[in-house]
């Protein structure tokens, strides 16, 4: 699986005219199946860059590099905290294009870890914030579904939601692991994003009659 989701990002070719553009907005990321903790919502960020191929027709695609700031907020029986973790994110998307003015997306993206950092309270005080880097899978991967609307030539305006099918957390089983993690913890991020592509935009095909 983890193979297949590599070979989609890097098996589409971009066309030397594709479109420029660039995209950031805030992050609500969490883990699902963090069975020993009780995560919650953590806010973050995004930005990064995107090539768009001009389509004039319904289905048109989209390669994005993006730095991605995540992680959860975790409370357990004596320990309360947040972990950060930063992420590199390359997707391959589909979008179809529904209206001049509204658009579906659906791809496949690959994530690489660049700083994993946790902090942690208990009732004697605050611990110090720590690197957790060996305890991390480097290599994260899943799919993303989300919309898009297009109000004026140029502006994006999306929500899209990530979901990760790799675990975040390496085998635990041999090491003492902390008290924020989860065996088979994996990212979950809602994003909401506003971004500008350059360059003229495409128009819809008229149908002859």
């Amino acid at each position: 699986m983890k193979k297949l989701f590599i070979y989609l990002l890097l098996s589409l070719p971009l066309p030397l005219m594709a479109q420029i553009g660039i995209k950031g907005g805030l992050n609500f990321a969490k883990v699902s199946k963090a069975s020993e903790i009780s995560s919650s919502n953590k806010a973050g960020f995004h930005a990064g860059i995107f090539l768009a191929m001009p389509s004039k027709k319904m289905i048109s695609s989209r390669t994005e590099l993006i730095f991605s700031r995540q992680g959860y907020d975790y409370k357990n029986a004596t320990t309360t905290g947040n972990v950060n973790m930063d992420y590199i994110q390359m997707g391959q998307l589909m979008s179809i294009n529904i209206t001049k003015y509204f658009s579906l997306m659906l791809g496949a993206q690959t994530s690489y870890l660049i700083s994993a950092q946790a902090d942690s309270s208990t009732g004697t005080g605050s611990g110090p914030e720590k690197s957790i880097m060996d305890l991390y899978n480097r290599i994260d991967y899943g799919y993303a579904v989300g919309v898009e609307i297009h109000p004026v030539l140029g502006l994006i305006i999306g929500a899209r939601y990530n979901v990760s099918l790799a675990k975040v957390y390496k085998d635990l089983q041999n090491m003492q692991a902390p008290s924020f993690t989860s065996q088979d913890a994996k990212n979950n991020v809602i994003q909401i994003s506003v971004g500008w592509r350059f360059g003229k935009q495409p128009k819809k095909e008229k149908k002859e009659d």
